[in-house]
């Protein structure tokens, strides 16, 4: 058993994640980047106990940006994780 405290760092609230939720019964989290799918899964059906049925999980790279002298440098990047649930079960988020 994996601890989902060293997989899980939270849900990513968007709009578009708001919506999936709803109609679709996915939720997006932003996870740890060794974290693997398997592992995933593990982790969010042992901490909000449901059956998850598909993860899709997606590298996104930090955008580039300027300061105020024109240099450039980046925001750090982020891997989050799209969790598909069986129909009927749901994640209650506060």
């Amino acid at each position: 058993m994996i601890s989902s405290d060293k997989v899980l760092k939270g849900f990513r609230l968007t709009e578009k994640s708001n919506r999936a939720s709803s109609e679709v019964g996915q939720y997006t989290f932003e996870v740890f980047p060794d974290a693997t799918k398997y592992t995933i899964r593990e982790a969010i059906e042992q901490r909000f106990e449901v059956t998850v049925r598909r993860v899709n999980v997606i590298n996104v790279k930090g955008k580039r940006t300027r300061n105020r002298r024109g240099q450039i440098s980046y925001k750090p990047g982020f891997k989050k994780a799209l969790v598909t649930l069986k129909e009927g079960d749901q994640i209650e988020m506060i």
